[in-house]
């Protein structure tokens, strides 16, 4: 199990903990724990129903590496038509 240090926050393989700190207008201020330097802002319709200031939550972030090839090869697809396109109106 890989674990890093980012800041103060310590992740396992992309998860984190958060403390809910406070909601400001339809944002959930969270801290990541650790430290709780980190602050990151969160649109309240993300969050688990319920959740409240002080609740701590598991936060996961993953990268999808397949999701990244095929957004690649999209838009790899989309600049071949573009330079087709103008070599044809040329």
């Amino acid at each position: 199990m890989d674990m890093y240090l980012v800041g103060y926050a310590i992740h396992r393989e992309g998860l984190m903990k958060a403390t809910i700190d406070r909601v400001e207008d339809k944002l959930a201020v969270l801290l990541i724990r650790n430290g709780e330097s980190i602050k990151l802002n969160v649109p309240l319709i993300l969050l688990p129903e319920g959740s409240k200031e002080g609740d701590i939550l598991n936060i996961s972030i993953q990268k999808d590496e397949m999701e990244t090839e095929a957004a690649k090869n999209r838009v790899l697809s989309l600049i071949d038509k573009l330079k087709s396109k103008n070599k044809q109106g040329s």
